[in-house]
């Protein structure tokens, strides 16, 4: 894993890996995150560590697409003063949903007036905009950017599948959306994370067509990109301390762990997904697990960033992954493509005698 660090001695230092891999010469820093979660999250493995919950999954809003518009501007403003800084301070905001046109998030963060560029990743978008800000951070854009997504199980529902009124019966493959909205602040002042480097994931599209089982629908693109960031930066599992996939859940673990085998890797020892660690299986009924975007994002936010600011976790590679599917295309009777974006994730301690800060 030293390789990644070292940098040919060129007047522009040699920072692309592979085919798909970047390693920052000068890394960016996540500054700051937080996390906005609802009733069901609240009582879930991970509900005190989440910055805010509600037991009004609508978040005093008429809607649920209004609800997810209103965790993404409390995310966002919860970021932004962790970090001390002003919304007017922020270059470039990179954010998305997975409703259509994105409306949740130019709705939620229209008042903040950063600019903007909204995002579909579906559920791997936290990973893309975590990709975008370091990318423009490290190129010197601006001083801070700004990531930030959601998911609603409301919204979610009524958008890809039924009716919450219909009271239909879910498979025991479905997930269960996470309701909740993670925001990162990342630039090139110090923290205790930094960004290290990034796998940008490509479409994989095993030919799956039940919308219902998106863990067997993303597993693949996710182990294309595990697999890519081996090969990219000549590392292998053991160069990290936990291997994060955003919601493949129980069954995308199991075809995750026989395909990156295939590949001629054993990453069962060091992989942790947060579909499978956002709720409780056996007590909360959901199934495979959780799923949406806002899974990873405040998974990430909330529990997995502490342990690598503490050093608990030197290095991680976070693979939020996203079954890109619509309801027309899924109407169509066309299949689901996946994607999965890496990001390199590492401790980073404090100077000797200079300030940090801690997300």
């Amino acid at each position: 894993m030293e390789q990644m660090g070292q940098m040919k001695q060129k007047e522009q230092p040699e920072q692309i890996r592979g085919k798909q891999s970047i390693v920052f010469a000068d890394p960016p820093y996540i500054i700051s995150a937080a996390s906005v979660a609802g009733s069901k999250e609240a009582v879930g493995p991970l509900g005190k560590f989440f910055d805010m919950t509600s037991q009004d999954d609508q978040f005093g809003e008429k809607t649920w697409e209004e609800a997810e518009s209103t965790m993404q501007k409390e995310a966002c403003v919860l970021a932004l003063g962790k970090a001390r800084i002003k919304a007017e301070e922020v270059r470039y905001l990179f954010g998305g949903d997975l409703l259509r046109q994105g409306v949740a998030t130019s709705m939620g963060v229209e008042a903040l007036q950063i600019p903007m560029f909204g995002l579909f990743g579906a559920c791997s978008t936290s990973g893309e905009a975590l990709a975008l800000c370091a990318m423009s951070a490290a190129a010197g854009y601006g001083k801070y950017m700004l990531g930030v997504t959601s998911s609603h199980f409301g919204s979610a529902e009524k958008e890809f599948r039924f009716p919450l009124g219909y009271a239909n019966q879910r498979p025991l493959s479905a997930q269960w959306t996470v309701t909740g909205s993670g925001a990162f602040v990342v630039g090139m002042r110090r923290s205790r994370v930094k960004i290290r480097g990034i796998t940008v994931g490509k479409i994989v599209d095993y030919g799956l067509k039940d919308s219902q089982n998106m863990g067997a629908c993303m597993a693949p693109a996710a182990t294309d990109t595990i697999v890519r960031n081996f090969e990219d930066m000549g590392v292998g599992p053991e160069d990290y301390d936990r291997i994060v996939t955003g919601d493949l859940g129980y069954i995308g673990q199991s075809i995750l762990f026989d395909l990156v085998k295939g590949k001629g890797y054993d990453i069962r020892k060091k992989h942790m997904d947060c579909g499978m660690t956002i709720f409780d299986q056996e007590t909360q009924d959901t199934h495979s697990g959780g799923s949406g975007c806002g899974c990873a994002a405040t998974t990430l936010a909330s529990f997995i960033l502490p342990k690598i600011e503490s050093g608990e976790w030197k290095r991680v590679l976070f693979v939020p992954t996203g079954a890109l599917m619509s309801t027309v295309s899924y109407n169509e009777g066309a299949s689901v493509p996946g994607i999965a974006h890496g990001i390199v994730l590492e401790h980073s301690a404090p100077d000797p005698g200079e300030a940090d800060e801690i997300c």
